[in-house]
């Protein structure tokens, strides 16, 4: 018994050494085969395997570009978005205040010349030119429309009178309200008053 024993450990040993030998030459195979070294079981060439592959690092490369250029345009978009989003972002405050400044300029137009009021008339006019400081830093700017022909993108006509001359007609001849860009987009119209 203990002969046969002993020869089944010896076939076992042959056995497990054989399929580790066959396992490594089926591993050695395998990576020759994909390294394009030695011909594929199934008949192919490596010309073949090497065009194969270089097309589809081209295919990659293409969908890697394409991807970038998408994320770049992606990038780019929002933070534009972003930008006009901050720009605008104060034209709900900004648009509240303008009756506030407008009522400004019409207590300042009110005061009569008299020297005993100078001085109330100084202290608003120096608070309305602070208050028009801090909301032109906020991005406001005036719309020119006194004397300026009449535009319909940025001029709101209320009312329109004949023109006492030919050089009057298609202008604005009066303001009743100031319109008022904010960051280069009319946050309010010019209502004037047209001459034809």
């Amino acid at each position: 018994m203990k002969k046969k024993g002993s020869s089944s450990q010896k076939e076992e040993h042959i056995d497990e050494s054989n399929t580790e030998k066959n396992e490594e030459l089926k591993k050695e195979e395998v990576s020759e085969a994909v390294a394009g070294e030695k011909e594929m079981p199934d008949g192919s060439d490596k010309d073949v395997i090497i065009a194969d592959q270089k097309k589809k690092v081209e295919e990659l490369n293409d969908k890697f570009l394409r991807l970038y250029a998408e994320f770049e345009n992606y990038r780019k978009r929002t933070s534009k978005e972003r930008l006009e989003l901050i720009k605008t972002a104060s034209s709900e405050v900004v648009s509240s205040m303008l009756p506030v400044l407008d009522d400004f300029e019409r207590a300042i137009n009110a005061f009569p010349d008299d020297e005993n009021v100078k001085s109330l008339k100084d202290g608003i006019v120096l608070i309305y030119e602070k208050y028009k400081a801090v909301l032109v830093r906020a991005g406001l700017e005036e719309i020119k429309a006194m004397g300026e022909t009449f535009n319909t993108d940025i001029h709101e006509a209320i009312a329109s009178v004949n023109a006492a001359n030919d050089e009057q007609k298609g202008k604005v001849i009066d303001v009743t309200e100031k319109g008022y860009y904010l960051n280069g987009v009319v946050l309010r119209f010019a209502k004037v008053v047209v001459a034809n």
